[in-house]
């Protein structure tokens, strides 16, 4: 098979399409022909060398893929040999075929294609434990969603626009502002130009927001805590200010330990508000959670509630081209691997 190996920590030119064995089913496990797989800001950050869930390297990333079922391991019933199929997995989605659960792969409705497919489980998972499941976004309630426009942002979008009256505030560079508009984004702020603490407070007349949405980390986690109204929910689910450039920063990375505040619980609940962390990766082992997270999000697709924006479809050849395009933050959307080039 295929594959696209992350040969050590370092920019771009480090990932490389390699031909490596094509693996055997085990008891449980599905093996995937993949059509298209997903990018996401945690291959990024294992490339660098600062995602510590990753395998060791050499390695194989990517999270999650859509193709075809072409083999079946001991005791599979849910599904069968060339049904079209989308996945999670732990690691190794960036090739040709990959291992995946059974308990974490669902066949897909005929109408979706699988750039559709591959761009779902990583972001709107994320975003559905996030906004459906932790904390769920009610009726007249303000979300701040940070990187509005990338794919958990706008899986944010798209699921707080199935509850009424929400007033959904997002930070984006400018050019991105019509379309978040267009899509129903109430209010858009330049993080590159304007203060989004004092935007927001601006917004919400100084009451702050129900709930902050954040894959920045750092002291943004900080500035989410402090525009919370009360009862208000930080959620936190990525850490990108860790990165800057294409290689490991430990100044960087000590700099950003360091703008980090500890919460008590006496403090959440002196000041009625709280905060979760979210890591899709730590929940591999709540596959019935997991599943039934899927299983929702299908439902909301076929309702219409739910449908993926694919920024760009890149080929496993032009990963570091890929991951460039992430990093520059041009993207809106979902970025995606063609696993069949």
């Amino acid at each position: 098979m295929k594959a696209l190996v992350n040969l050590r920590a370092g920019g771009p030119e480090v990932l490389q399409l390699q031909d490596l064995p094509t693996p055997t089913p085990g008891e449980g496990q599905v093996l995937i022909r993949a059509e298209r797989a997903g990018l996401n800001f945690a291959d990024v950050s294992a490339r660098v060398g600062l995602y510590p869930d990753a395998p060791k390297f050499p390695s194989v990333l990517g999270y999650e893929a859509s193709g075809h079922v072409e083999a079946l391991g001991a005791g599979v019933t849910s599904l069968k040999v060339g049904d079209r199929v989308l996945a999670l997995s732990r690691f190794g989605a960036q090739a040709s075929h990959l291992l995946v659960s059974a308990a974490l792969a669902r066949k897909i409705p005929d109408a979706m294609s699988f750039d559709d497919a591959a761009a779902i489980p990583v972001v709107y998972l994320t975003a559905f434990q996030m906004l459906k499941y932790l904390a769920p976004v009610m009726p007249g309630m303000s979300v701040l969603i940070h990187s509005i426009a990338g794919g958990v942002g706008l899986a944010a979008v798209q699921l707080c626009k199935t509850v009424p009256n929400v007033t959904i505030i997002g930070t984006a560079s400018a050019s991105k502002h019509e379309y978040l508009k267009s899509i129903g984004v109430t209010h858009c702020i330049d993080y590159r130009t304007q203060d989004y603490v004092v935007e927001v407070k601006r917004i919400t007349e100084g009451k702050g927001v129900h709930r902050v949405v954040d894959s920045l980390g750092g002291d943004d986690w900080n500035k989410g805590y402090s525009i919370l109204r009360s009862g208000g929910h930080l959620l936190a689910f990525g850490w990108a200010n860790m990165i800057d450039g294409d290689k490991r920063s430990i100044f960087r990375v000590v700099s950003q330990y360091m703008k980090l505040k500890s919460y008590s619980p006496f403090k959440m609940m002196d000041d009625n508000k709280t905060i979760s962390g979210i890591n899709l990766g730590h929940l591999w082992h709540e596959p019935e959670l997991l599943g039934g997270h899927l299983d929702e999000l299908l439902k909301l697709y076929e309702t219409g509630a739910v449908k993926p924006k694919v920024d760009s479809v890149f080929p496993l050849s032009k990963a570091g081209e890929a991951h460039i395009h992430m990093q520059s933050r041009k993207n809106v959307g979902k970025i995606l691997f063609d696993c069949t080039k």
